[in-house]
């Protein structure tokens, strides 16, 4: 199952979760099985250039076909990363995957190539702890230039720090859905269902808002999940909708709100008074932000798809800008996009970000607020987009900025800043 995945590796697409379901016969496995089969694909993808030094090493550097690499890959990973499962149950699998894949003249090599790891398998794990320091890039697999770009603001610790962040498997992290429960009867129901869990705090949301979900079955088969207890969330998201700080009764404009995470935290927040206008230019996702709205209780919402603003003529009190960016706060849930992203994609994004704040800023009304907000840790996205749009509107007024870190607040990356239009 694992393989069916990394053979997709190089499609565009950031939901590879939906690509293993799509996987025949994914779904009949029993939930124990289809979390080893994430855990190998996803750990495939967080360790790609590691895993193909330690294969180029045994293998004097000859390049493998896709198939038959994903096949080492998986099967390298499964011997240095996991401890659940005996070296001869990987060796073997990866032999029979390469008979099964018309492979069967290269299964020798196959079988010599991970015996030799598994005998060395102590002075191999050695080795990639040597590699990430003296080549961060391929020891954690990221690209060079983002690492390089990193390591200039963050020096040698932080960065180590950042990088093991990135390729460590994320927590699921829930918000309770006040709209229709209560943390202690979510609480009392997740005990029914067989969710263990434990608190997070965060100063920018309120007690009992977020749980980490250590142990859950499948999220689909929860009563509490369907009814629309809980919203799956990350508290980065959180931050930017403190700052918003939307009050009941109030008309809201949440700008490119697809998937809709804060959209319907703000939502709550209104208390199902006032109205909120969601919009984006991919109206295939609009449509996730519908469903879930529905499933979580969520009124007073209005679907706006299009290119832009055109026809949306009325003003706000708040209005929030979450620009599509570089994603580079959250590459530990977004596994893909380390090998996708390029350097001028962050100046290109930068201009296309302040585009959307000067359109956003039309549809705040006097004396309204608006907030500027990313999932990215570069600074020319971030606090620099801000500041090009002030030196254009005088009288905008900067009163709160803040941007969290993976390696100081051990949250996903993310800034906003909230800015007043003057009355």
């Amino acid at each position: 199952m694992a393989l069916e995945i990394l053979l997709q590796r190089e499609e565009p697409g950031d939901f590879i979760e939906h690509r293993l379901e799509r996987v025949a016969g994914f779904t009949t496995l029993s939930e124990e099985d289809r979390r080893l089969a994430r855990e190998i694909a996803f750990g495939v993808l967080r360790n790609r250039s590691a895993l193909d030094r330690m294969i180029a090493a045994r293998t004097d550097g000859r390049p493998q076909r896709p198939v038959l690499r994903g096949i080492l890959q998986s099967a390298v990973y499964q011997l240095l990363f996991l401890d659940r499962i005996p070296d001869h149950a990987a060796v073997n699998e990866a032999v029979l995957l390469a008979r099964q894949r018309g492979f069967g003249a290269q299964s020798g090599f196959v079988n010599a190539v991970l015996r030799g790891i598994t005998r060395e398998k102590e002075a191999c794990r050695q080795a990639l702890e040597a590699l990430r320091t003296q080549d961060p890039a391929r020891g954690w697999s990221h690209p060079e230039w983002l690492v390089q770009r990193w390591a200039s603001t963050l020096g040698e610790a932080g960065l180590q720090r950042l990088l093991a962040w990135n390729n460590a498997a994320p927590t699921t992290l829930a918000r309770v859905n006040r709209l229709k429960t209560t943390p202690e009867a979510l609480l009392s129901r997740w005990r029914s269902e067989g969710v263990e869990c434990s608190p997070v705090g965060v100063d920018w949301a309120d007690a009992d808002t977020l749980f980490a979900l250590t142990r859950h079955p499948s999220l689909e088969t929860l009563g509490s999940f369907r009814e629309g207890g809980f919203y799956v969330q990350d508290p980065s998201t959180l931050m930017a909708v403190h700052l918003l700080d939307p009050r009941p009764g109030e008309q809201v404009l949440d700008l490119c709100s697809a998937p809709g995470g804060k959209t319907l935290a703000i939502a709550e927040r209104l208390q199902n008074t006032g109205s909120i206008v969601a919009h984006d230019i991919h109206p295939g996702r609009l449509e996730l932000v519908r469903e879930n709205a529905q499933r979580l209780g969520v009124s007073g919402l209005e679907i706006q798809p299009g290119p832009d603003l055109g026809g949306l003529e009325r003003c706000f009190d708040r209005v929030l800008v979450d620009a599509p960016c570089s994603n580079t706060g959250v590459l530990r849930r977004r596994i893909e996009l380390r090998w996708r992203i390029q350097p001028e994609e962050i100046l290109r994004l930068a201009a296309e970000q302040l585009r959307l704040l000067r359109q956003a800023a039309l549809r705040v009304r006097p004396g309204g607020v608006l907030v500027y907000s990313t999932c990215s840790l570069e600074p020319e996205e971030n606090g620099q987009v801000v500041e090009a749009f002030l030196r254009e509107h005088p009288g905008w007024v900067e009163v709160a900025r803040r941007a969290l870190h993976p390696v100081s607040e051990s949250v996903d990356g993310a800034f906003a800043a909230k800015l007043l239009r003057p009355a």
